[in-house]
């Protein structure tokens, strides 16, 4: 069965069929997005989420600013267990920090993450030797343990209060529980399956071994912090009243992420904000977009600043140390060797 499900990838890769497929979900998720958006804030009043956004009390944004620099700080760790999964234990963790913050934070803006995310590692990683193979590995397990968080959020969430899928969904909350149990089922099933042998993903220079059970408990621990902090933060902007608790804005949230991922606009801009305006359509439109504004800045344009700044410094830097031995060489001076990568 599996040999005849590697052949079905395999016929529908050279087909580019999974290309056009994916590239026609995500214009009919963007398309579906600004339509409900168009019919959803054909009302607003701006003024009055300018408002909304005043009022908002600082010790709020300061609490999600907190959350969101800890969804941030754990993100780091993406890279950190991919680069030592694939047997870089040489690679300091201030370089995997530096390129897990600012490859997350740029490929959320700029959109299509899985390119842009890439690009930025490889500046960074080859510095230390890694070649595009290498970088390319570690973007799959970075992204194992991101899905592998969101499997184990969107099941355990919805398994406990399906009507908050049902919202976005439109399904019925037996068939979303139904759902979230068989999507944790297959959770325990993959831990269980990399814990009996050791497991490759790939072919090649690109084989991957999979981490097993405990390291793959690891991953999923990490991205349940990851998309806990990240929904707390959002928990704290949105509206007191009414309160839905944290496990109905979790889910809607992790929801509207993903669905702007599946759509791979910048920020999933459009897509992230209906989804969260349909999921929690019980909540007052003003101030709920005056809270997803907030967490915009917070979590989308403040870091994307911060990592455009850091890799400008760190080309300056990198241009500076390399005009060194050419104008030592000028000056009859022997030039001294910088041997500390990146």
């Amino acid at each position: 069965m599996l040999e005849a499900l590697r052949r079905a990838i395999s016929f529908l890769r050279q087909k580019q069929i999974l290309h056009k497929l994916g590239f026609v979900i995500s214009v009919a998720v963007i398309v579906t997005a600004c339509y409900v958006l168009f019919h959803m804030l054909r009302d607003i009043n701006i003024d009055d989420v300018v408002h909304a956004v005043r009022q908002t009390e600082p010790s709020s944004v300061a609490l999600a600013a907190l959350f969101v620099a800890a969804g941030y700080f754990t993100l780091t760790f993406y890279d950190l267990f991919a680069v030592r999964t694939i047997g870089r234990s040489d690679v300091p963790y201030r370089i995997t920090a530096l390129a897990g913050f600012t490859s997350y934070s740029i490929g959320h803006n700029v959109g299509a993450s899985v390119f842009t995310g890439g690009a930025v590692r490889y500046r960074i990683y080859s510095a230390w030797g890694l070649d595009a193979v290498d970088v390319a590995k570690v973007c799959f397990l970075a992204g194992l343990t991101f899905w592998l968080g969101n499997a184990a959020v969107l099941g355990i969430g919805i398994a406990y209060h399906p009507e908050a899928a049902s919202a976005i969904d439109q399904l019925p909350p037996a068939v979303n529980r139904v759902a979230a149990l068989v999507t944790l089922a297959g959770l325990a099933i993959y831990v269980v399956w990399v814990s009996i042998k050791p497991r490759c993903f790939g072919r090649g220079n690109w084989t991957v071994m999979l981490p097993g059970c405990s390291l793959t408990l690891l991953q999923i621990a990490i991205g349940i912090v990851d998309l806990g902090c990240c929904a707390l933060a959002m928990y704290v902007l949105v509206p007191d009243e009414p309160d839905l608790g944290f496990v109905v804005v979790a889910v809607v949230f992790v929801s509207a992420t993903l669905l702007g991922f599946a759509s791979h606009s910048p920020g999933g801009l459009g897509v992230f904000d209906a989804a969260m305006l349909v999921g929690l359509w019980q909540m007052d439109k003003e101030e709920l977009l005056a809270g997803m504004l907030l967490f915009r800045v917070l979590y989308y344009v403040t870091p994307f600043i911060i990592s455009v700044m850091i890799l400008a410094v760190r080309e300056v830097i990198i241009w500076a140390r390399s005009k060194r031995p050419h104008k030592a060489l000028i000056e009859g001076q022997p030039a001294r060797e910088d041997v500390s990568p990146g």
